[in-house]
């Protein structure tokens, strides 16, 4: 199994810059394949990205590609995400996950079975 913690949400202003990290522990953090999501109450948890253990495939949501980057420094057991010329709408609780590796990365919140606790991103407007 492997534990998560995320952290570097925040509140920043439209337009701004924030670094979402998260800390895995426990065994075989290479094993898994990684991702990001993020659910505002009332809706739905979204997938945002994700990254594939075997292949360092990266898969992106439509609303966030070319603003958003995932990343992983396996020495240090930490995915990040990197986020840009954030808007109002990225506003969210944010979560990472690990799941077996797949065929292909998923953005698919239900192929993930290990999760982190979430950190809150506010945008301003």
């Amino acid at each position: 199994q492997v534990q998560m913690v995320a952290s570097g949400g925040d509140l920043v202003q439209e337009g701004g810059s924030l670094r979402l990290s998260c800390i895995a522990s426990g065994k075989n953090f290479d094993a898994y394949d990684m991702g990001w999501f993020r659910q505002v109450p009332g809706k739905e948890r979204e997938g945002i990205s994700c990254i594939s253990v075997n292949s360092g495939v990266t898969d992106y949501a439509d609303s966030v590609k070319g603003r958003f980057t995932i990343s992983q420094d396996r020495d240090r057991k930490t995915l990040y995400l990197q986020m840009n010329s954030l808007k109002p709408e990225d506003a969210a609780m944010y979560y990472c996950a690990a799941r077996v590796p797949g065929y292909s990365p998923s953005l698919i919140p239900s192929d993930y079975s290990y999760w982190g606790q979430g950190t809150q991103v506010t945008v301003s407007s």
